[in-house]
């Protein structure tokens, strides 16, 4: 196995952990599912968050999904005039059997403005 790094965002509704919680987990789920990964693959996760969420911390809801035993970490995105707000960014550090080309980026939502050439 390889070492590869998976991209992701999300942009969520509103500033809840609830939201929050809601839309990390969807993110993590799709980028293991989509890439045909479990929990023992993973080897770190990188989160930023835009200025306008601080309700509570993207890290905070990966665990949710198990992720207790895995490095995870959170960033504030730099403030871009004009940038998506409410937005998610993963940077996730995996072990896998895929070629880089073969490794599935996810955007969901209106975060698919980000990457509209790797867009779910």
């Amino acid at each position: 196995m390889d070492i590869r790094a998976i991209r992701g965002a999300v942009q969520i509704s509103t500033d809840t952990p609830e939201s929050m919680r809601e839309g990390v987990q969807q993110l993590i789920r799709r980028i293991l599912a989509d890439n045909d990964l479990e929990i023992e693959d993973l080897i770190s996760i990188f989160f930023t968050a835009t200025p306008d969420l601080t309700s509570d911390f993207p890290a905070a809801s990966a665990r949710g999904l198990g992720l207790e035993a895995i490095p995870l970490i959170c960033s504030v995105e730099i403030s871009v005039p004009g940038a998506l707000p409410r937005t998610i960014r993963a940077l996730v550090h995996c072990r896998s059997t895929r070629a880089h080309r073969e490794i599935k980026h996810i955007y969901l939502g209106g975060a698919a403005a980000l990457r509209q050439d790797l867009a779910q």
